[in-house]
């Protein structure tokens, strides 16, 4: 663990094997590229992060780039967390030009920026697939906020990434029976693995922090005034299966209706929230909260 300029870095184990490995195996320069290269795409995300005023405890650096742990989870605008997400992966666009640029002017040599290339673009290639938490699987998450309820997101978010990483350990034990694939690859994917699963653990206390900030979000669209999104719902529903079809960016009204269509009540979302998190049951229905 170092702390720099106020950030707190810290170096993952499967980060610090494969550093080890690489360095017993005779590939130390290439090791300590690939440290530069996750380095300076995790730079990426941590200004952007910065610039948009998120708090940022810590930077933690993983062989294929880094995860950020922010206080922001889910309750930043969706369109931060993508400029954040992206913000990785366009380090290697310019460090991929300033390679192509020391060739092109004869500076170094050209079998290591050859390979810095190389490297630059399995990086970020690789971070761009799909799976939590690589980049790629925050771009989907926070594309998927738009379209459906928050908590459907993030299920169906982990769901894929699981599917995804055990893809990706079926391609590596195939490849390596034939000898085309390097073990690490594997070791990856099962890591992709496991960290997915223990976010499907996890979710449940995902979903509260999105509900316990959501107040401050949503205070701001208000004053600034904001279109609302109607939900319809019986009096017998419940306040759990209510919230579960809360959109990440819109403001909701909560219509109750009885059995013939006619409304019973018009709630303002904080309502609900309120009434979820200040010890109601989970399992308490909405009528609770005006009956």
């Amino acid at each position: 663990m170092i702390k720099w300029a106020g950030t707190t870095y810290r170096f993952h184990p499967l980060f610090t094997l494969i550093m080890i490995g690489s360095a017993l195996t005779g590939y130390f320069l290439e090791a300590v590229t690939l440290f530069g290269i996750v380095l300076v795409h995790e730079l990426g995300h941590l200004a952007a992060a910065n610039g948009l005023g998120w708090r940022v405890k810590e930077v933690q650096l993983l062989p294929f780039g880094g995860v950020l742990v922010v206080d922001e989870l889910g309750t930043a605008p969706t369109w931060e967390e993508l400029v954040v997400s992206l913000a990785g992966p366009i380090q290697h666009v310019w460090m991929i030009v300033l390679a192509l640029l020391m060739k092109w002017l004869g500076v170094g040599v050209d079998t290591w920026w050859d390979y810095f290339i190389q490297a630059n673009l399995m990086i970020g290639l690789f971070n761009l697939i799909p799976v939590m938490p690589l980049d790629g699987g925050k771009v989907l998450q926070s594309l998927l906020g738009y379209l459906m309820p928050y908590h459907t997101t993030i299920l169906y978010t982990v769901w894929i990434s699981m599917m995804l990483s055990l893809a990706i350990i079926v391609t590596a034990i195939t490849q390596l029976i034939s000898g085309h694939l390097p073990l690490n690859v594997m070791v990856i994917g099962i890591f992709l693995l496991v960290s997915n699963w223990y976010a499907y653990r996890q979710l449940p206390y995902h979903f509260v922090r999105f509900l316990i900030g959501r107040g401050t979000r949503m205070s701001q669209l208000v004053s600034r005034g904001t279109l609302a999104q109607p939900i319809v719902i019986t009096k017998h529903r419940t306040m759990a299966e209510t919230l579960k079809l809360f959109m990440r960016e819109k403001y909701h009204l909560i219509y109750v209706v009885n059995e013939v269509g006619r409304i019973q009540a018009v709630l303002p979302e904080q309502q609900i929230v309120s009434g979820y998190l200040d010890g109601k049951k989970p399992g308490s229905a909405v009528s609770d909260l005006f009956m």
